[in-house]
C-alpha cells in the first residue's frame, strides 16, 4: 500500500537555530536550516504513526496539521526523543482506545519514570494521556503494515531504528553493527544520521553515512538530526544527487507493507 512519510523534525538535539548562537546556519534566513528536534510521522490506511515524540511536537503537529496519532514508536529515551509526549493529551482524547507506546525495556522504563504521572495517576488528574506503554522485543504489526526494529549503537548505548515496508528511519548512531546491515537491504528511502563533518563519539557524521549509503544501496538517502555546522544548500551542492539534507516538512511517497 502507499504511504507518506513527513519530517516532524531534522534537527540535533539543541535544534537550529541553537540558543545564544550566531553562526550563518543558526541566522539563515533558509527555512530549511530551521531544524526542530528529530522525529517522523508516517501515514497510510487511514492512520498515523510517530517515530518519537520531541520537545518540539506541539508546534511540529499544528504545522503539519497532525489531526491525529495511532501509535507511537520510540527509538530510545534521550529527552529530545520523549518529552514531547504529554503534548499527545488532546489527540488521544480522540481515540476510543489508548495510544500504544512501543518501546525496548531501557526506554520504557526511562519513560514511565519521566511520566510517571501518567502512568501512575493521581484520581484527582482528570486530563491525562490516554496512553498505554507496551513492550516491544521484535516485529511489529500495526494496521496492516510491518515495523522492523534496527540495532544500532549510540556510543556505547544500543537503541533503535526502524524499517518499514521499502523505507527505514535510523537517527542518533555512532554504528550501524553488521547483523543489522542485512535488514537494510532494497530499499527506496534510508533516513540516516549524519551530525556534521566533524568525527562524533555518539553520532555518524557525514562522510561516515556517505559509506553507509555506499553500501546498502538505497534509492534516494536523506540525511537527518543535523546540526548547526551543516548549511542547506551549501551541503546538498556537495552531496551526490541521490542524497540530500532532510529538512522539516519534507514529505515522501513510499510502499509500506
Amino acid at each position: 500500500m502507499n504511504g507518506r512519510l513527513t519530517v516532524l523534525g531534522s534537527g540535533t538535539s539543541m535544534g537550529v537555530p541553537t540558543l545564544g548562537c550566531g553562526c550563518k546556519v543558526c541566522t539563515s534566513s533558509d527555512r530549511h536550516d530551521n531544524r526542530t528536534r528529530p522525529s517522523i510521522a508516517i501515514e497510510y490506511a487511514g492512520h498515523v504513526v510517530l517515530i518519537d515524540t520531541t520537545p518540539d511536537f506541539r508546534a511540529q503537529a499544528i504545522r503539519e496539521k497532525l489531526g491525529r496519532v495511532d501509535a507511537i514508536l520510540y527509538t530510545h529515551a534521550h529527552a529530545d526523543h520523549i518529552l514531547g509526549l504529554d503534548d499527545v493529551r488532546p489527540l488521544s482524547f480522540r481515540n476510543v482506545e489508548k495510544i500504544p507506546l512501543y518501546a525496548y525495556p531501557d526506554t520504557a522504563r526511562q519513560i514511565r519514570k519521566s511520566f510517571n504521572y501518567i502512568f501512575e495517576p493521581d484520581p484527582d488528574y482528570t486530563t491525562l494521556a490516554r496512553v498505554e506503554l507496551l513492550p516491544l522485543n521484535g516485529e511489529l504489526a500495526l494496521f496492516g503494515a510491518r515495523f522492523l526494529p534496527i540495532k544500532l549503537l549510540h556510543g556505547k548505548a544500543e537503541i533503535y531504528g526502524y524499517r518499514f515496508g521499502r523505507a527505514a528511519y535510523l537517527t542518533d548512531f555512532s554504528e550501524v553493527p553488521e547483523d543489522s546491515m542485512s535488514q537494510l537491504r532494497d530499499l527506496d528511502i534510508l533516513f540516516l544520521d549524519a551530525l556534521r563533518h566533524r568525527p562524533h563519539p555518539t553520532h555518524s557524521n557525514v562522510e561516515n553515512s556517505l559509506r553507509l549509503v555506499e553500501l546498502l544501496r538505497p534509492k534516494q538517502a536523506f540525511f537527518t538530526h543535523i546540526s548547526h555546522d551543516l548549511g542547506h544548500e551549501e551541503t546538498n551542492a556537495s552531496l551526490p544527487p541521490h542524497v540530500r539534507l532532510a529538512y522539516d516538512g519534507l514529505k515522501l511517497e513510499f510502499e509500506i507493507y
